[in-house]
């Protein structure tokens, strides 16, 4: 059985791809909550993590980290991960990419927490640009493949990819078009998503940094969380 190093899941969003594919898809794992820690947890996570970062797959003697690389080792064993049309999976690949390594704007300016919700001071041109690409991209996907999922009627790596954009969307009040904002609630609908947001809102643990950086961010309407330890 698969083995998934995971961090604090009401900030995570890196752990939380694959954790979603594998949760949405009926895929069996051992969950493994390795919670930051103040400062750097770097230390810690290099005891099951080459890079010292979460998330981190563990199948019998082989290691994969990186979320994508994760999703892509389980798509080799579990075909139903991607699109079963070839051009939906060239589309779903693409979008997954580009949300790997792009939208740095939505990433530094809108910080994953699952229980919380801001109204930020401002948006910058750059988050607006990232936002604006999500409703795009999104809406694309739905039109292209029929929906209600990126790559058609099926939930995949893409899909999942998008999760913790969902919660940003929702913890930081960003507007969407009408499909794009559909697509969201979906997501956020999900199961397998309502089931690591009420584990997320249990959370005692609270990382310093990363609760400065999003009450910087702009105002604090709400905190949903368990009370701090």
């Amino acid at each position: 059985m698969y083995a998934l190093y995971i961090a604090n899941k009401n900030y995570s969003s890196w752990s939380l791809r694959p954790w979603s594919l594998l949760r949405t898809l009926g895929i069996a794992f051992d969950e493994k909550s390795v919670p930051f820690e103040t400062g750097s947890s770097y230390r810690k996570f290099r005891e099951f993590s080459p890079t010292g970062k979460v998330p981190c797959l563990a199948d019998g003697g082989t290691t994969v980290w990186d979320s994508l690389a994760i999703c892509e080792y389980v798509a080799e064993q579990h075909r139903a991960a991607w699109p079963a049309d070839r051009m939906a999976r060239a589309w779903a690949r693409s979008a997954t990419a580009e949300m790997h390594s792009g939208f740095g704007a939505l990433r530094n300016d809108c910080s994953m927490s699952v229980g919380v919700r801001i109204r930020l001071h401002t948006q910058g041109e750059a988050l607006r640009r990232d936002i604006a690409r999500i409703d795009e991209l999104w809406s694309e996907g739905l039109a292209r493949f029929g929906g209600p999922f990126l790559g058609g009627a099926s939930f995949t790596t893409v899909d999942a990819f998008f999760v913790p954009v969902a919660f940003r969307a929702r913890t930081y009040g960003l507007a969407l078009g009408v499909a794009a904002a559909a697509y969201a609630q979906r997501l956020l609908a999900l199961p397998s998503t309502l089931a690591w947001e009420a584990d997320a809102l249990k959370e005692t643990w609270r990382e310093f940094g990363r609760e400065q950086e999003i009450l910087a961010s702009g105002v604090l309407l709400e905190d949903l969380r368990a009370t701090t330890r």
